[in-house]
């Protein structure tokens, strides 16, 4: 299941970098050729604001590039939340029936035909049925579909815009790469990363390291060759998703485990497998000389007898 999550994850930032290759189209000048649902129904209307608080406001185009980022990132907020409170109710609800699932999966480890794989199997789904949870998670993909696109706009229209190749920001040129903002984008994700493992189990956390680097470096890859102007909207993305990290694991996690606690306690786990009693190898090894101090004794009144 662990080997699932992690391919899941991979998988996902691999698909992402894709489809952000690859939703518009642009001609042989590199600019878009306007055709495309994501190009006409979310990119244009962005760079179309963007263009129109410099043009009437008289903003800088990277002011107009951190103002669009944050209101979306804002309207999104909600369902990012939503999604977070999910998984966490999800991860605390798992921990009450761990103690069945690791003894299931021992089971399905030491089976040793087909039969007994099976029914350990059939044992490790039982567990998950009987406590109304999901095998793959139960969070669903459906609010990370719906970001996608969105973000994906943000990310071109900080690209195409007419204008911002040629403009500056704080001394930084936004159409040429800037290895400065590239540093400020991957410690915005590392810090996100370390603020999501505040609070978590530590053999959860063993599970999220190759995450927690993979993340940065695929945002510090995207953005070392790109534009100043698109690493600028992953700036802010990072230190946006900073804070809404902060939000769920800092001030919404506590008050999620003390309803799950007290949820569980009106509604204990239904018990499908008998969790296995731990022994450690020290009271193993005193079990077993213990064992061999007695066979010795009854072997010495035999032999008197």
């Amino acid at each position: 299941m662990k080997k699932l999550n992690k391919w899941l994850l991979g998988s996902g930032l691999f698909t992402l970098v894709l489809f952000l290759s690859g939703c518009v189209k642009t001609g042989s000048d590199g600019q878009p050729t306007g055709e495309g649902i994501i190009y006409n129904v979310l990119v244009k209307p962005m760079s179309s604001a963007i263009t129109y608080l410099v043009d009437n406001f008289d903003w800088n185009y990277g002011w107009a590039i951190i103002f669009i980022t944050v209101i979306v990132r804002i309207i999104i907020l909600p369902l990012g939340l939503s999604q977070s409170k999910k998984s966490m109710i999800q991860t605390e609800k798992m921990q009450a029936i761990k103690p069945q699932i690791d003894a299931a999966q021992a089971k399905l480890k030491e089976a040793t035909s087909r039969e007994d794989q099976m029914k350990a199997q059939a044992e490790l789904q039982q567990v998950y049925k009987e406590n109304n949870m999901s095998m793959m998670g139960g969070i669903g993909c459906l609010p990370l579909l719906i970001q996608m696109p969105i973000f994906s706009a943000l990310f071109f229209a900080a690209r195409y815009t007419q204008g911002i190749a040629d403009a500056s920001f704080l001394g930084v040129n936004l159409g040429k790469p800037s290895i400065l903002f590239v540093i400020l984008a991957g410690v915005a994700y590392l810090i996100q990363g370390y603020i999501s493992t505040i609070g978590i189990p530590e053999e959860q956390k063993k599970t999220m390291k190759s995450m927690l680097i993979v993340s940065p470096l695929m945002i510090v890859f995207m953005s070392i060759s790109s534009p100043a102007g698109v690493t600028l909207y992953w700036v802010v993305g990072g230190i946006f998703t900073c804070i809404q990290t902060f939000i769920t694991n800092i001030l919404l996690k506590p008050r999620i485990k003390a309803q799950v606690a007290e949820e569980l306690k009106q509604n204990p786990p239904k018990q499908v497998v008998t969790p296995r009693k731990d022994v450690t190898p020290t009271e193993e090894k005193s079990t077993t000389q213990k064992n061999v101090s007695n066979q010795g004794r009854n072997a010495g009144k035999q032999n008197r007898n």
